[in-house]
């Protein structure tokens, strides 16, 4: 038997690709902060969908958490072909106005345990005869983004990391699959204060989990280096590479501005 190893699935676009891939009958490895919350999804999930779902609640800021989240699987037998590296998280506003623990946790959850998961999983995939890796990015991976400097730097991060393990796996039966959301609606962006300018900006444009999830999952199944949702994106994306950057990223500010 094996699974499909969501992080950050206890709510938003995490727990949407869990609902599609049970939907698709892939037994589930649920990782969050929310004990409670992944119990609920899982005892829904396997009842809907007559699926095996288990759970693990733990921080993955924490720098042992990828190790952890490991010896979990192991320790259970349980066999992954899928990982889906979701888990992550914003701060907005100035760079300097958080604690220096603050900016280093959120890094540490958006790149290192991304990382971590990836590196200590990789041997398991390349056992499967078919396995995927689908990290999730976000759009602002696109451009240099003030107000959300940091943050949108960890993205371009995982948007290069996950396009050049693709080459790099390219014929060894491990597929990996990086999405670029644009807004989407989640609990983003109360946990990242983002201001009323900027969610009043997004309204026209922000996209349910459920679309982005399906959208990343079939891309991730047909193979695809990378996916960005929704056609608004995609365009956005076109834009920051077009124009220059200093205009890109005034404008950018003037939205993300307190």
């Amino acid at each position: 038997m094996t699974y499909a190893l969501i992080t950050g699935a206890s709510r938003g676009i995490g727990q949407a690709i869990a609902t599609e891939l049970a939907s698709r009958k892939y037994n589930l490895l649920l990782v969050a902060r929310s004990g409670s919350a992944l119990e609920t999804i899982a005892a829904d999930l396997s009842r809907k969908q007559g699926v095996s779902v288990q759970t693990l609640a733990i921080d993955l800021a924490t720098p042992d958490a990828p190790q952890q989240v490991f010896d979990w699987c192991q320790t259970n037998g349980y066999a992954v072909s899928i990982l889906v590296n979701n888990a992550g998280y914003g701060l907005s506003g100035q760079f300097e106005q958080y604690l220096l623990a603050e900016n280093l946790a959120m890094m540490q959850v958006n790149m290192t345990t991304l990382v971590a998961l990836t590196q200590l999983f990789l041997p398991q995939l390349r056992q499967q005869s078919k396995a995927y890796i689908l990290n999730i990015a976000s759009s602002t991976a696109y451009q240099a983004l003030p107000g959300m400097s940091l943050y949108a730097a960890t993205k371009v991060f995982v948007l290069n990391f996950s396009r050049g393990l693709h080459h790099e796996l390219a014929g060894s039966g491990v597929s990996v699959t990086c999405v670029s959301p644009g807004a989407t609606d989640t609990g983003f962006n109360d946990r990242a204060q983002i201001n009323q300018k900027a969610r009043d900006a997004a309204k026209k444009i922000t996209m349910t989990p459920e679309s982005v999830a399906k959208q990343s999952v079939a891309g991730m199944f047909a193979g695809k280096a990378e996916i960005i949702t929704g056609a608004i994106n995609k365009v956005g994306a076109f834009a920051a590479w077009l124009l220059p950057k200093g205009i890109v990223e005034k404008t950018a500010y003037k939205i993300y501005k307190e």
